[in-house]
Formats: C-alpha cells, sequence, structure tokens
C-alpha cells in the first residue's frame, strides 16, 4: 500500500461568517463520500460549521448536533449528508455501526469528536481541528490526507491560508 500525500495548513476565520464562508467553500467541492474529520473542545464551533457546510450541499432542513442519535441523516439537493456525534461511543461500539456504509457511501460525512474513533476513519479524508480564539474567531487547522483532500488545502493556501 502507497502512503498518501498529506498536507496541513491553518485557516483562521475572523466572524461567524467567515467560518460559514470555508465550510461553504468545501462543501462545494464534496463530491459522494466525501470525508471531514472534525475535532475541537466544547463551544468551538463543530455544529455551526457542520451546518453551514449542509447548506452548501443543498440541505434545507435544520441540521443540529446528533449528539445523542450519534447519526443523522439529510437529505440535500447536490448530495445526501451523513452528520455523527461520536462524543459518547466507544471505538468499539464505532465498530459495530456499519459507518463504512455512510464513509464509502454517495452522500458527504462530517463525523464531530473524529478522533475518538480514529482508527476506524477513512484513511482518505479532510481532518478539522477547530481551536475558539475568542469571541467569534476560530483557527481551523486542516489536515488533507490522500485526494482531493490535499488539493483543497493546497488551494486554501492560495487564498489567505498558511502552509504548516
Amino acid at each position: 500500500m502507497s502512503k498518501l500525500e498529506v498536507m496541513k495548513i491553518d485557516w483562521t476565520a475572523h466572524s461567524e461568517q467567515d467560518t460559514i464562508q470555508l465550510a461553504g467553500w468545501l462543501g462545494s467541492r464534496a463530491l459522494p463520500g466525501t470525508m471531514l474529520a472534525l475535532d475541537g473542545d466544547l463551544g468551538a464551533g463543530k455544529t455551526r460549521f457542520s451546518q453551514a457546510f449542509a447548506a452548501a450541499i443543498g440541505v434545507t432542513a435544520i441540521v443540529n448536533s446528533p449528539t445523542f442519535t450519534i447519526i443523522k441523516e439529510y437529505a440535500g439537493s447536490k448530495l445526501p449528508f451523513y452528520h455523527m456525534d461520536v462524543y459518547r461511543i466507544s471505538l468499539g461500539e464505532a465498530d459495530d455501526l456499519g459507518l463504512d456504509d455512510y464513509f464509502f457511501g454517495e452522500g458527504a460525512t462530517i463525523v464531530e469528536w473524529a478522533s475518538i474513533i480514529g482508527p476506524v476513519l477513512p484513511e482518505c479524508r479532510l481532518d478539522l481541528y477547530i481551536e475558539h480564539l475568542g469571541g467569534e474567531a476560530r483557527r481551523f487547522m486542516l489536515t488533507g490526507h490522500g485526494e482531493p483532500y490535499v488539493s483543497w488545502c493546497r488551494e486554501l493556501g492560495t487564498l489567505g491560508g498558511v502552509s504548516i
């Protein structure tokens, strides 16, 4: 098995609108099987980011945290959206949920608290760690693993992100 190319980039959102724009930019590039792995402290903005991403792929339903249901499925005009929150499950439980059907399905998937189930996540994905900087400002640390995610990070670098 060949090693995937990896690219890291920092992106600063100075306002909620900047966060919405980043999520929308990523959503506009989403294809079937798109996988975004979100992490960050409580209140960092994972669910708000997920809502904006969902809107970008044409989800008109209200998107809220799937904390107690673990997985919520939404119809989008561009793609189905699979929104997961794995904060309350173990790695073993995650392995039993049949997540590959979502990860490699026809929709785009966002997993909040993704590091909890890291070993069962697809190798090819975009990791996003969100750091709350105060007020509406957020630092997004994006790591693209394989294509198209490395290309997305490269392109974000030309739009003002900083490669690290």
